[in-house]
């Protein structure tokens, strides 16, 4: 019995061992073209005073701006979004360079957050002024104050506008924000960072660092920092936010998602296709607000699948550099392998193959589009976030059958209802537990509009108003002058 004891401990040790490299492996930063699957660019993580002196610096730049006006910074905000538009081309290549988005995709990527940096330019200094507080005692209101270093935490699927929704508020606030993007996009870390520093930004504004994951750790303890705002994954959520929570750290969190596409029976046709034509192919599926699930009302179940076969059959595979090219890698050989597995299950555990797209013959991280029926709620892959073209489809008898599926999931960050009775599409959106509706169409996004969901898709908002009060401290002052005179 002691011998097997001893061997367990053995095995203990061995495992944490191997899962420490797996993760020191992935903390690891390439550049990994998905199309070719060569290595176009690496980093080292940075040294231990490498760190220290960047959270200095961010804490003293923290410290300066509380002495200043926050329209100071709304004004080289404009000069920042200039410079992206400046380097507007150079920077959508280098996104669809490393993690295969159509280039098309990654302009429009630069242009929305050129208008999240225009939006808070424009409203951020407004938006941050002392609230007055009616009240029986004497002229009461409360301050938004700037909080600290914000440590940002950032996925790979939108390089640069993940990054740019929480720097744009937090820099008219005033909250340096420390940088630790996704390993497989540092060369768009880095140049996001450059591109700040060249607009105007103070040193310490935006600094991107190579992190492991222990180093994350530290700098998430470190008592210069006041906030960690995170979009990822439900496992890397738990893990930060067990981190910031221990630390007494405010943290926002941005996960995945599971998105109900409802369709009801009053649905106009043209405007279902429309919202069709992109809802599970736009960054090739990989977006955390994709219509995963199409829950469909029985009479308009056969119509939807065809439309969904329609858009998978016109996809033109190819080079994401190239304007021909509708269907582009996924991001990575990983990310494709562990998609197919996730259909490999679908399957086994009964789900149907309405469709699959052609075998492609690349070298590329290209994964087959794939329409999916019968998915039943014992299916291992029910309540499972499927990241890339994946469009499941299912059937109900109903409008309420298609509420109750809606909500039966784990997620809750965005959903869409097509229906011609808007004011009724209205009421069913007010039933459904996400944090975000589109009606007539799918997932959009704008720095004024807030961004962010319930259950295990996260808390907090980002964007909008909401987004610039994320870290904000409010500060109450009443002043009792009168009462006391009296």
């Amino acid at each position: 019995m002691k011998l097997i004891v001893i061997n367990n401990q053995e095995w203990r040790q061995n495992a944490i061992s191997l899962r420490k490299e797996a993760e020191q492996a992935m903390a690891k930063y390439a550049s990994v073209n998905p199309y070719t699957n060569e290595v176009f660019a690496t980093y080292e993580n940075p040294t231990k005073d490498h760190v220290e002196d960047s959270l200095a610096l961010a804490h003293a730049l923290y410290k300066k701006w509380r002495h200043e006006d926050p329209s100071v910074r709304a004004e080289t905000l404009k000069k920042i979004a200039a410079k992206f538009q400046e380097k507007r081309a150079e920077m959508a290549k280098i996104m669809t360079l490393e993690m295969g988005k159509k280039l098309s995709e990654s302009l429009e990527e630069v242009d929305i957050c050129i208008g999240i940096m225009n939006y808070y330019a424009d409203h951020g200094p407004e938006l941050l002024q002392p609230v007055d507080l009616p009240n029986p005692y004497g002229h009461a209101y409360y301050l938004k104050q700037a909080t600290g270093v914000i440590m940002a935490c950032e996925p790979w699927n939108f390089p640069l506008y993940q990054v740019i929704r929480v720097f744009a508020p937090n820099f008219v606030v005033g909250n340096p924000m420390l940088l630790k993007h996704a390993h497989n996009v540092p060369s768009s870390a880095n140049m996001a960072a450059k591109l700040v520093r060249a607009g105007g930004a103070p040193e310490g504004s935006l600094i991107n660092l190579f992190l492991t994951y222990d180093q994350l750790d530290e700098v998430i303890a470190d008592p210069r920092v006041q906030g960690v705002a995170l979009t990822g994954s439900e496992r890397g959520g738990q893990s930060v936010a067990e981190n910031a929570g221990k630390n007494l750290k405010k943290s926002t969190m941005e996960l995945g998602g599971n998105d109900a596409f409802i369709v009801l029976s009053d649905a106009d046709p043209a405007v279902l296709k429309k919202a069709l034509s992109d809802a599970r192919s736009y960054n090739n599926g990989q977006v955390c607000t994709s219509s995963k699930r199409m829950i469909v009302v029985k009479d308009r179940y056969e119509e939807v699948l065809e439309d969904m076969k329609e858009v998978y059959e016109g996809l033109k595979w190819g080079d994401p550099l190239l304007d021909e090219t509708t269907l582009p890698p996924m991001n990575s050989e990983s990310s494709k392998e562990k998609l197919q597995k996730q259909v490999d299950q679908a399957i086994a555990g009964g789900a149907k193959v309405y469709y699959q797209y052609p075998e492609i013959d690349s070298k590329g991280a290209f994964f087959r589009p794939i329409i999916l029926t019968n998915v039943t709620k014992d299916n291992p892959v029910f309540d499972q976030e499927m990241f890339g073209p994946v469009c499941v489809v299912y059937k109900v008898e109903d409008e309420d059958e298609a509420i109750e599926l809606a909500n039966d999931s784990s997620y809750g960050l965005g959903s869409s209802v097509i229906s011609s009775d808007i004011q009724h599409a209205e009421e069913v959106a007010a039933q459904i537990e996400t944090g975000m509706t589109v009606i007539n169409g799918r997932w959009i996004t704008d720095g004024s509009l807030p961004f962010g969901g319930v259950k295990k898709s996260g808390y907090g908002r980002e964007l909008s108003p909401l987004g610039l009060e994320a870290f904000v401290n409010e500060h109450l002052v009443i002043d009792f002058t009168d009462q006391n005179s009296k």
